[in-house]
């Protein structure tokens, strides 16, 4: 098992490339189940997730190949309906496979998913998609199986007690593609991720309106063809190097990534202190020596998100001053806030909210990591840390991010991976 060891106190320079958004390959790669023609997804990060569902695909019956920095997925044999347990507990988005399979082979079995222990994430909002476009839909040991004549179009309200959901908006998105009429998704999710599905789905013959609203209209048909695509940047990527550059107080340039995804994100930055400068596709970042105090409320987007929470809990530690963040999406998603408290961090967590007394800085300690997001947070302590820093169970790391210690290392940081 791989860990980090890092020397922190180094100042960063240079410039990287963002890769594709893991969390809009997944659901595209989901998607190629929709259709029997070849499909080419240009730029596909290779992160752990990503050949997670590369496996899954291949044992659902898709043939799955590598060319050149993308996949070319077509069909080997008859699809396999059923998506089993020892695959689907390693990444949470196997569920992404439940729309495609119901819409195209009209029945699925679908494990109930794993992945990261950030706190309870219900499927009942993709349950309840399934049933309003016709599907009969039961859980017993440990699956959910559905299976439907036809899928019929419906108009249904997505929006759960936490806003609205990423994951059912998608799962429901494509699996009326297929359906007979119109469907209408009201409180479906706006992040950019679910507008990458959409107009890659669009791309394939399917008829999608309202993207990048709360209310998707969906006009089904009969069948999808094949396409090429290239996903969007990934925008938690980017705001993690960002947060990089910021916590060690450097001047940085990402490329190859998209600002508009991070507005919420800059505005915060900025009230730290921090210097962030857009142009297209590129964000230069010049961080400062004293960091001021804010305050993060997540939500979903265009609000701050969640994904970034564990990243700039780690730089609010060294503000000079309190800040307050309140955790608005996912419960239980303050486990970093123990371990930064190993490095020397004031957090006191009390359910969704953790208010962060600034200190004058980290030492390095061995810490644990225990989700992706927690592990980035931990790696951008360590970069701002006295002494070394070891990080263990960063497999959490990989599921979401390209070597993100070579990139780090190209900016001039001192990171290895050691066994």
């Amino acid at each position: 098992m791989d860990k980090f060891l890092i020397r922190g106190g180094r100042s960063l320079s240079g410039s990287v490339s963002i890769a594709a958004a893991k969390n809009a390959t997944l659901p595209i790669l989901a998607a190629t189940l929709l259709t029997e023609e070849p499909c080419l997804i240009r730029n596909v990060p290779m992160v752990q997730d990503v050949r997670t569902m590369m496996k899954l695909l291949t044992v659902l019956g898709k043939k799955v190949e590598a060319q050149g920095n993308g996949l070319r997925l077509s069909d080997g044999r008859k699809l396999n309906p059923e998506a089993p347990y020892d695959i689907v507990k390693q990444m949470r988005a196997s569920y992404y496979a439940l729309g495609p399979l119901l819409a195209r082979e009209r029945r699925a079995k679908v494990s109930l998913p794993g992945g990261c222990a950030i706190g309870p994430r219900p499927i009942d909002l993709h349950i309840k998609g399934m049933k309003a476009l016709g599907a009969e839909v039961t859980i017993e040991h440990g699956y959910i199986t559905a299976q439907t004549r036809r899928l019929t179009g419906a108009e249904m309200v997505l929006e759960g007690s936490h806003g609205p959901s990423v994951g059912a908006t998608a799962n429901v998105m494509m699996a009326a593609t297929l359906a007979r009429g119109r469907t209408v998704i009201v409180g479906a999710a706006c992040e950019p991720e679910v507008i990458d599905l959409a107009n890659f789905l669009n791309r394939l013959g399917a008829g999608i309106s309202g993207i990048g609203t709360p209310r998707l209209v969906i006009e089904g048909v009969e069948q999808l063809h094949g396409a090429e695509y290239e996903p969007i940047p990934d925008r938690i990527e980017a705001g993690t190097l960002a947060l990089a550059g910021a916590i060690t107080g450097s001047r940085i340039e990402l490329t190859d990534c998209e600002p508009e995804h991070l507005t919420a994100l800059l505005e915060k930055l900025r009230e730290t202190g921090c210097e962030c400068e857009t142009g297209p596709r590129r964000l230069r970042v010049n961080g400062r020596p004293e960091i001021r105090p804010v305050d993060i409320n997540t939500a979903p987007y265009p609000g701050f998100p969640t994904d970034c929470q564990a990243q700039f809990m780690a730089l609010l530690c060294l503000a000079r001053g309190r800040s307050v963040v309140t955790e608005h999406i996912f419960e239980g998603r303050y486990l970093h806030a123990l371990e930064l408290a190993r490095m020397g961090a004031r957090i006191d967590v009390d359910s969704n909210k953790a208010v962060i007394e600034g200190v004058k800085g980290f030492s390095g300690a061995q810490v644990m990591a225990s989700d992706i997001r927690a592990s980035a947070s931990l790696v951008l302590a360590g970069l701002a840390a006295e002494g070394e820093t070891e990080i263990s169970r960063i497999y959490h790391l990989d599921r979401g991010y390209v070597r993100l210690e070579e990139k780090l290392a190209k900016l001039g940081a001192d990171v290895r991976r050691v066994k």
